[in-house]
């Protein structure tokens, strides 16, 4: 039961410390429109996605009035659109377009499941949508894509690690005359979850039911106002004890949005994933808590320590208030898109090296960062082989979105605008790993016993 003071907080943490729901995000099964010919494979897409997404911003808004609580974004998944394209042949690029149409149709923000899994190998299907990401996303507004190179089971996709490497350049090439945005859309995972509501990497798996609502939910101003109210001595544990408490009350929030949202959509309720998901808003900001923690700036020496505690203390707390916490949940590090991030990535004390090493303690990955756009793609290449390698060894989630910013050097800005905000061109190591890259092949899965 919910007492006065509790609703009290609720508010508080609402109007003053950036308490959102960041998404509802509605995935869609599109096995049964799979078709022999694209155009009525496209036919059928557009049809089921206007039919099953019709009331989703309306319910979402509805939700919004009816407890004041901000659902910042409404979003749509969808089955990896390689399953289809294997089926129908053709040019995939239709799909997207259709999925870009659909999406503006509903009203929603964005819409993923551009997507390929290609842990253990390619199909057709993949083949051609892979080949198909520059244009795909260069052509469409709304449409993010995702690949999957690498699992703990399969071990690293090395053919696809190079191809993957090309298309990131080939996609900044293509969107170069808006700030390179293409690669804003596009995520190379290693371990992905089917159950994801965030984008870029979002993609209804076909494990899940037909239809299914899950929530993000964001609070890192919460957290950040609790820990600013402790003592400077207070000892670690008792740290990660009030982030815990607090991450239980923002999963509450996130259930209460999502639970009614999937009964007025005649949806399955999915998964909460309780991820602190900054913005470029002052006080809304993941390196600001582990300054709060105790570091003068995120990136010094302390860091990956500061991240790994608060990570873990936000899943205790988000398990305790809720059974169906799912997705990524922890702590999210996208350079762009964290005002206290971007201030320490501008000072030079954080390195993409410090960041890799933040993400084997933290949810995803290398999130938005901007690289020098003369980067060759084999260092692209490098760098996704390098972070599914922590995923793969460690059993998490890895991921890298990485946007080379065509015409821009090291030291200078790229801005987005809006959400996905903007920071300074991060230095990349200039020594080559070409003769790695074009081994291909495959990286083998790591030993599962004998862990030390």
């Amino acid at each position: 039961m919910l007492t006065r003071e509790d609703i009290m907080e609720t508010v508080r943490m609402i109007q003053e410390e950036n308490l959102d729901v960041r998404t509802i995000t509605m995935g869609v099964s599109l096995l049964d429109c799979a078709d022999s010919d694209i155009d009525r494979s496209c036919r059928k897409v557009y049809d089921k996605l206007a039919r099953k997404t019709e009331n989703l911003v309306k319910t979402g808004e509805e939700l919004e009035a009816k407890y004041g609580i901000p659902i910042v974004n409404k979003r749509i998944s969808v089955t990896p659109m390689a399953l289809l394209a294997g089926v129908s042949g053709g040019d995939p690029v239709k799909y997207a377009k259709v999925m870009d149409r659909a999406a503006k149709n509903a009203g929603v923000n964005f819409i993923g499941g551009f997507s390929a899994l290609v842990h253990k190998g390619f199909s057709e299907g993949d083949l051609v949508l892979i080949d198909a990401i520059p244009e795909a996303l260069s052509e469409t507004e709304l449409v993010c894509s995702s690949v999957n190179i690498g699992s703990t089971k399969a071990g690293i996709n090395m053919d696809a690690v190079r191809i993957l490497g090309e298309k990131v350049v080939k996609t900044a090439e293509l969107t170069k005359d808006r700030q390179c945005i293409g690669d804003a859309k596009l995520v190379v995972f290693c371990n992905a979850v089917e159950d994801n509501p965030f984008m870029a990497g979002a993609f209804h798996g076909i494990g899940n039911a037909e239809t299914v609502i899950s929530a993000g939910v964001s609070g890192p101003g919460v957290v950040r106002t609790v820990l600013s109210k402790m003592p400077d001595d207070a000892p670690l544990d008792e740290v990660a004890e009030e982030i815990k408490r607090t991450a239980f009350k923002i999963t509450r929030v996130g259930q209460l949005v999502a639970r009614e949202a999937a009964k007025k959509l005649h949806s399955e309720f999915g998964i909460i994933d309780l991820s602190l998901a900054p913005t470029p808003a002052v006080g809304d900001s993941v390196a600001r808590i582990l300054e709060e923690i105790g570091l003068e700036e995120c990136g010094a020496h302390g860091t990956t320590a500061a991240l790994a505690m608060l990570n873990d203390a936000v899943k205790k707390g988000g398990l305790m208030a809720s059974s169906s916490v799912g997705g990524l949940s922890g702590a999210f590090i996208p350079v762009t898109e964290d005002e206290g991030m971007i201030s320490a990535a501008r000072s030079g004390n954080l390195s993409i090296e410090k960041l890799e090493a933040m993400t084997a303690v933290c949810s995803v990955g290398l999130d938005m960062i901007v690289i020098p756009g003369d980067t060759p793609a084999e260092v692209i290449s490098a760098i996704i082989a390098d972070e599914a390698a922590i995923g793969m060894v460690n059993s998490k989630t890895t991921a890298v979105r990485v946007i080379p910013a065509i015409g821009l050097k090291e030291g200078e800005e790229l801005n987005f605008g809006g959400l996905l905000g903007s920071g300074p061109v991060m230095k990349v190591r200039t020594s080559s790993p070409a003769k790695m890259i074009r081994r291909g092949g495959r990286i083998p899965a790591p030993l599962q016993s004998l862990k030390n």
